[in-house]
């Protein structure tokens, strides 16, 4: 799956990767940081090598590696079989390199590397599953190839010749491969009992029909290489190719699909939890240690939600009181904030590209205020725009795409516009710093232009030092006085964290203690004030991905413990822009890791 809140390679280079059947070169006899740096090099290319959509995504499908833009990767058993071998002869030849003979960033790229594929390989002993990430479906309201392909070929996949028309078509009949691909693997499952709850299904049998009602010649994936080749100048019939493929090839796949998933559409049951699978409690372990880097259990997360939903509600209630609202619990008081229609933009294409343009202000101002705690900013720009219509049913409310490792394209951050009543104004600043700046673009951006960093650090994704990032980047916003005449942008800020909050608290109650989809609604709603449609898109996401909710509040907690551990051991020779540049300076890593990381950075402030 190409999702677009991470990296292709998710975790690790176990998903949707081949391995080339060779054995592991041996690293030469040289010192043990020369070893490693080697082996890095050489493992970004044998990743580049079997995966084409990791190549187009950094913008490196020109001159050798051309060929790859015509390609797509299956997730054929065969293929997932190589990738996993690959993932386990990576970790092997890693650990042919003497670990004690490391210091400074070569052990934090060992261990970082370490970590991230022993995780992903205690992944492989479960038989279902995305290869260490932890989605559980292969085809759901917000997985599987009819969501992602036709946007990634929109998004990333460039058109400056005729040759890259000539690949998109290519890539367009190989789609149909990758559905059909898909489509068995998903039987597969299915048959060993691993069948989404059918509110899933109905949802993703819904959107794939709306895409087949869609006559191939009004596809956006003929419209996208009709509009791109003609903004080029390029003269040519790819239009007309596109659309052949979609009708004899791809839509026949997806209608395959599509039967399959209403076939099993009455068996299907309703229970939301993991553990009603086979090895499901095992699973859902395995993914809240692979997406948090910690131990932390399921009761221990559960507790922390409910904890800190207590305190930030409590600092609510005191803004909501400063604005004369004293009237209800906290939940009812935001609801009620988010059903004035002072609030909202007009559900219009106008309306939306209002919205649109005061978020591009947001950033402006945004832009501004980063020199207050960053000593490094970012090259890349990052563009706004909205999901594309017809994905926006499934989607969720904002992703960021990174920009291509040559700066050629830049960092595109997502909100979805399905209604704009979802959208209060009071609470796009706080979801715009999050995807984009301070948040999502700024950290990306940042390791990727680093020159030391090796090229192999890009395609490694903690989510619980990414979405960690996201939301320290919102109290970062709140901090640099963001909020100071916006206190309805306060409560919306102290609203995304009590979101976040109540991630943990319902992923849990449902793949743990057993909560249904209904139960979750209700807790989400009750908390929070949110509108129910939002609550329930939200719910049903963490019933297809076990653990992945955890990933933001656990990391968020992280970075302001070891920011104010920092603090305490430097007093005034703690620099905040020290923090975030050396804390950002190497890219991802487990949070363990960045413990040791700051603790470094600290160690040597204090010498």
């Amino acid at each position: 799956m190409i999702d677009r809140r991470k990296l292709l390679l998710t975790a690790g280079a176990g998903v949707g990767l081949a391995a080339t059947g060779l054995p592991a070169v041996a690293a030469p006899r040289q010192d043990a940081a020369a070893q490693l740096t080697a082996f890095m090099d050489r493992a970004f290319e044998r990743i580049l090598d079997e995966s084409p959509e990791t190549v187009t995504a950094f913008g490196l499908d020109t001159g050798p590696r051309a060929a790859a833009k015509s390609k797509l990767s299956l997730s054929t058993l065969e293929e997932e079989e190589k990738g996993r071998a690959l993932t386990r002869d990576l970790r092997r030849e890693l650990g042919q390199i003497d670990r004690s003979q490391l210091s400074g960033q070569s052990a934090i790229h060992y261990d970082t590397l370490a970590a991230n594929w022993d995780a992903v390989i205690a992944t492989f002993g479960i038989p279902y599953g995305q290869g260490g990430w932890p989605q559980i479906y292969r085809v759901s309201q917000q997985s599987g190839a009819y969501q992602s392909t036709p946007d990634f070929l929109d998004s990333q996949h460039s058109i400056d010749t005729a040759a890259d028309a000539d690949a998109y078509v290519a890539r367009i009949n190989a789609f149909a491969d990758v559905i059909a691909a898909e489509t068995d693997r998903t039987r597969e499952d299915m048959d060993r009992g691993v069948t989404p709850p059918d509110f899933i299904l109905a949802k993703a049998i819904s959107q794939q029909e709306g895409m087949l009602a869609t006559s191939p010649g009004q596809s956006p994936m003929v419209n996208s290489v009709v509009r791109r080749t003609g903004e080029k100048g390029l003269s040519g019939d790819w239009g007309a190719r596109v659309e052949k493929a979609l009708t004899d090839r791809v839509y026949p796949a997806l209608a395959a699909q599509n039967a399959l998933l209403k076939q099993r559409l009455p068996g299907a049951g309703h229970e939301a939890t993991v553990a009603r699978l086979p090895d499901g409690e095992a699973y859902y372990a395995n993914s809240l240690h692979y997406i948090t880097t910690t131990r932390l259990s399921a009761d221990e997360i559960h507790r922390i939600g409910l904890d800190q939903i207590a305190e930030l509600s409590g600092r609510a209630d005191a803004l909501l009181k400063a604005q004369g609202m004293t009237q209800g619990t906290v939940a009812q008081r935001i609801a009620a904030l988010g059903d004035d229609p002072r609030y909202s933009y007009p559900n219009t294409d106008a309306g939306k590209a209002e919205l649109l343009a005061d978020l591009n202000k947001q950033m402006q101002d945004m832009q501004g205020r980063l020199p207050q705690v960053f000593g490094r900013l970012p090259k890349s720009g990052v563009e706004i725009k909205r999901v594309p219509p017809e994905i926006e049913a499934g989607a969720s409310l904002g992703y960021y795409n990174s920009p291509s490792l040559d700066g050629s394209r830049p960092g595109i951050y997502y909100i979805n516009l399905r209604d704009t009543s979802e959208w209060p104004k009071w609470t796009l600043p706080t979801l715009t710093y999050h995807e984009a700046s301070p948040g999502h673009h700024f950290q990306i951006a940042i390791q990727q232009e680093s020159e030391s960093a090796p090229k192999l650090m890009n395609l490694v994704f903690f989510s619980s030092y990414v979405e960690g990032w996201g939301l320290y980047a919102e109290q970062l916003a709140d901090e640099m006085g963001a909020y100071e005449s916006d206190p309805l942008g306060q409560i919306g800020y102290l609203q995304s964290l009590m979101f976040r909050s109540a991630r943990l608290v319902v992923d849990t109650g449902i793949h743990s203690k057993r909560w249904s989809r209904e139960q979750g609604i209700r807790y989400m709603v009750e908390t929070l004030g949110d509108q129910e449609s939002a609550s329930t898109s939200e719910v049903e996401r963490y019933c297809g991905w076990p653990g992945q909710a955890c990933a933001y509040k656990v990391g968020h907690n992280e970075w302001v413990r070891l920011r104010e551990k920092a603090k305490a051991t430097l007093g005034d020779r703690f620099d905040i822009k020290g923090f975030h540049d050396v804390a950002l300076a190497g890219g991802g890593v487990p949070l363990t890791v960045l413990e040791r990381v700051v603790d470094d950075w600290v160690a040597t402030k204090k010498a």
